[in-house]
């Protein structure tokens, strides 16, 4: 069986210090768990667009969900990580569909992860470092977006400074 490769492939919609409802501006706390394969009866398929059952099987990645402080039953977003002992590896990042497209509830979802990815690498000593493979197209977004620099082919990364950034903007101490 021939394995897909995946990329990075989320628009960063909008860098919140949480998560904003879209129509209000109302902002709700969020928080990040890790998923394990009890809560895999939360994800239901057809509103993902990657198989997140699978992500959490694998031994080697970590999957993590952000929902609200408020209502930790509804998964805003997930996000597929694996620690490369020098660094984070992003491997998915994904809004539920409701916080897709034109008509989404909620922005700041995928930046809340990204911020998150940054927030591991600097508790493991990683300096913030976090890789990842993107879509051809969004590279220039990433640079703009999240201060992503573009390494070589597909794949980037986030150094200390831009991670600082993010960890901040989203991780009030």
């Amino acid at each position: 069986m021939i394995k897909k490769k995946k990329h990075i492939n989320i628009v960063i919609d909008r860098l919140t210090n949480s998560i904003e409802n879209a129509f209000t501006g109302e902002v709700f706390n969020t928080e990040i768990t890790l998923m394990t394969e009890i809560g895999i009866k939360h994800i239901i398929r057809k509103d993902w667009i990657f198989d997140w059952v699978t992500e959490i099987k694998d031994k080697q990645k970590k999957v993590y969900k952000l929902t609200t402080v408020n209502n930790s039953n509804i998964i805003h977003g997930l996000i597929s990580i694996e620690d490369k002992k020098d660094h984070i590896f992003m491997h998915l990042v994904e809004s539920a569909k409701f916080n897709m497209g034109k008509n989404k509830q909620y922005v700041g979802v995928p930046g809340n992860l990204v911020a998150f990815a940054c927030k591991i690498s600097f508790e493991k000593n990683y300096e913030g470092y976090v890789a990842f493979d993107s879509k051809s197209k969004l590279i220039g977004h990433y640079q703009d977006s999240l201060g992503a620099t573009h390494f070589r082919g597909i794949r980037m990364y986030i150094d200390t400074s831009a991670a600082k950034k993010l960890v901040d903007k989203y991780f009030k101490k």
